[in-house]
């Protein structure tokens, strides 16, 4: 065999591995894909005064509306007090504007996605409900509670994306998380999926972890926010929201008009930037209770017992006095 029919056989065989890998990389990806976008159906809609909205319940007693964070949607607003809560509430998790199966309307601002929150509320037949606020989904629940007071038992405030006079809630500033920005807003799939299975430190350091952080921590935690770096797809079926929340928020609300009871939780290294908008939400809310940690990122590594006891404590104290 000649040299060059050697060279030529050489270069077929890598053509036909690479294009094997290659079909097995895809075959992977369409399973997960689909998987994703599976257990993201099956969810109520409701025709509401502020249109089409839709959501999931879970639990019987205490309504209790939670609001997801960015790159969410109704699945993220039940896992993000999965364990949190005890069954004995009534969970009402919306997909807020541009998520999932909740259509973009003409005005997308916090006060049309309050009052969203509250005509879902009302073709529910809830009169009132303890409201807990996620990430970006602080700013609608801030919203919900000043614009409808009658409608909010509680408010919760979860590392809130929420206004801060001097030090703005911001996307981690890395090279890495700039150019996963740029995916996100793209609603790359597939760009997502191949990051989780060859970077996922990219990932997690984009919603608001170190990975030193999560290397750390138990198997439980590292399982947890693996899932919630999962959860975020199907992204093209969030990216239109994603880009609603990507506004900053630079109105200062009147929050000195909040009245009733608030507690809010946040960590000092939320690579978000939490801290400032936390603190300035609590000093400006009449009697409200802050709850920092050390550490522990956007998703409050490491607290899950912590925030569970938190909550539970006020909650108690909400559900007495109802």
């Amino acid at each position: 065999m000649t040299s060059m029919r050697r060279t030529r056989l050489l270069l077929l065989f890598v053509i036909m591995v690479g294009v094997g890998a290659g079909g097995l990389i895809f075959l992977s990806y369409q399973a997960d894909i689909r998987r994703a976008r599976a257990a993201v159906e099956g969810a109520k809609t409701a025709l509401t005064a502020a249109g089409l909205i839709e959501y999931a319940e879970r639990g019987d007693g205490p309504p209790l509306l939670s609001i997801h964070g960015a790159g969410g949607g109704w699945d993220q607003g039940l896992a993000n007090i999965a364990g949190l809560v005890e069954n004995e509430f009534r969970i009402i998790a919306p997909s807020r504007f541009g998520y999932l199966g909740t259509p973009i309307p003409a005005d997308v601002s916090v006060a049309a996605q309050a009052d969203a929150h509250v005509a879902l509320l009302s073709t529910l037949d809830v009169n009132k409900a303890i409201v807990i606020g996620v990430s970006a989904g602080a700013r609608s629940a801030i919203e919900l509670a000043l614009r409808h007071p009658d409608k909010v038992s509680a408010l919760i405030l979860i590392v809130p994306g929420t206004y801060a006079p001097e030090s703005p809630v911001m996307v981690e500033g890395s090279r890495g998380s700039s150019v996963v920005l740029w995916l996100v807003n793209a609603g790359a799939d597939f760009a997502w999926w191949a990051t989780e299975k060859i970077a996922p430190s990219i990932l997690i350091r984009f919603l608001g972890v170190t990975p030193e952080l999560l290397d750390t921590a138990s198997q439980e935690e590292q399982e947890r926010v693996m899932s919630v770096v999962r959860s975020v797809q199907p992204l093209s079926l969030r990216f239109a929201g994603i880009n609603i929340d990507s506004t900053p928020d630079l109105q200062r609300p009147p929050l000195t008009r909040v009245s009733m009871p608030t507690l809010i939780i946040t960590a000092r290294d939320d690579l978000f930037n939490t801290l400032p908008a936390a603190a300035f939400a609590a000093d400006a809310i009449p009697n409200a209770e802050l709850v920092v940690y050390d550490t522990g990122g956007h998703l409050l590594v490491g607290h899950q017992e912590d925030v569970r006891e938190a909550l539970g404590n006020f909650l108690v104290r909400i559900v007495a006095h109802q």
